[in-house]
């Protein structure tokens, strides 16, 4: 696709981090129009944002906002060892060091700065709040990583092992998981594609990788109360890679004033990408009224909004049930 021609203009950039590592970062900016916001992607485990998120961030540009994105350590076109992330925490200060050095150039100053979290990117958007608790004006989690799906993970005494293993061999490819591919992109068409995307990683997980995502995944879980920024959390409602039961408990605990869960029943892990088309369009139009919505001005924010929840059912239609 010819981004220029869709009124958008599309940059590339390779940024050094703090810890010395090579990061791919990237940007699409509209044309033509004076953006009304900044939203900051989080890609998920295994992804990268030049190409995996580029359709989500064309929708978001057309919907008048510019949107930036960065390949984490070992993903993408970043330096590191392919699937490989030594530290969770260290990952989350080079988009943290990034994100901000984009809202502090002048033109952006007085501009409102969303985040936007797939899957694992969930979590990064969650702890990029925790380390900046009102720097953020809101985030929209994409079946955010709060909890891994049972399903999707060995049995207990498999991963007492498998973390004695990951100080002696932390990037060997031994967990025994399913291809996530297989569950969590349900139009084959999109699996063919990850799986032919060279800069997305395949196969097993490496162990210093597995239990980073562990760690994290119980470390959020225990603290949803900690979550205080207005947030959407939309998930589908078949999803086996991370627990959209634990993300209505995100819903419920956190201290959030202005929150919103969206469920989509039938939908997969993948719902901003591999479903089809009809449903693709429902989300993104959920997720676009809402940032609409708050990008209003400072004074009027605190009342306007009331937290909500909502189911969607793809035969009967919209329900609407307000806490």
């Amino acid at each position: 696709m010819d981004q220029e021609n869709e009124g958008i203009k599309y940059d590339e950039e390779f940024v050094l981090s703090r810890r010395g590592l090579k990061l791919l970062t990237c940007r699409w900016i509209p044309v033509s129009v004076e953006p009304k916001a900044l939203i900051f992607l989080c890609h998920g485990y295994a992804m990268e944002c030049s190409i995996s998120m580029r359709g989500t961030a064309i929708r978001l540009v057309k919907a008048g906002f510019a949107v930036y994105g960065i390949d984490y350590e070992g993903h993408g076109k970043s330096s590191g060892l392919q699937g490989y992330v030594p530290s969770f925490d260290g990952l989350v200060d080079d988009c943290l060091h990034h994100f901000k050095s984009i809202c502090e150039k002048p033109e952006n100053k007085k501009k409102q700065r969303f985040l936007l979290g797939e899957s694992m990117g969930g979590a990064v958007a969650l702890l990029l709040h925790r380390k900046a608790p009102v720097y953020w004006n809101g985030a929209v989690l994409v079946a955010p990583m709060c909890k891994i799906a049972d399903e999707m993970k060995p049995h207990p005494v498999v991963i007492n092992i498998l973390k004695k293993l990951s100080n002696v061999i932390p990037k060997w490819r031994i967990i025994p998981t399913q291809d996530i591919i297989d569950v969590a992109f349900k139009s084959p068409e999109k699996r063919e594609e990850i799986r032919s995307n060279p800069y997305c990683f395949k196969g097993r997980p490496r162990l210093k990788t597995a239990q980073e995502l562990l760690l994290v995944s119980l470390d959020i879980e225990k603290n949803l109360d900690m979550v205080s920024l207005p947030f959407l959390i939309v998930h589908g409602g078949d999803d086996v890679v991370t627990d959209p039961s634990v993300s209505k408990l995100l819903y419920e605990l956190a201290s959030s004033k202005d929150k919103t869960f969206k469920l989509y029943p039938g939908m997969w892990h993948a719902l901003t990408f591999a479903e089809p088309l009809e449903s693709i369009d429902l989300v993104f139009n959920d997720i676009v009224v809402w940032l609409n919505e708050r990008v209003i001005t400072a004074e009027s924010s605190e009342n306007r909004h009331k937290p909500e929840v909502e189911t969607f059912n793809e035969v009967e239609g919209r329900e609407l049930c307000l806490a």
